[in-house]
């Protein structure tokens, strides 16, 4: 038995209003951190975000929702 071992999270059915279309990589104005989240439309903010600090967050981010994402949809989401 390990204290320190990494769990595999189970995949997470997309919360019930939102589609893989709505996913939003969003900046901070006045830091530039960046965000990933589901875009709702009707109160224009992100919903189930998490930060963002390379490529792999945004792949694991859709690992997380049971989505892939192949190099075109990364390009869209891609961190400078």
């Amino acid at each position: 038995m390990s204290l320190f071992k990494k769990h595999k999270a189970a995949v997470q059915p997309i919360p019930e209003p939102f589609t893989v279309q709505d996913i939003r990589v969003e900046s901070s104005i006045c830091t530039g951190e960046k965000t990933i989240g589901f875009y709702d439309r009707s109160a224009h903010k992100l919903r189930y975000a998490e930060l963002v600090r390379s490529e792999q967050d945004v792949r694991d981010f859709f690992a997380q929702y049971g989505e892939t994402t192949d190099a075109e949809i990364l390009r869209k989401f891609i961190i400078d």
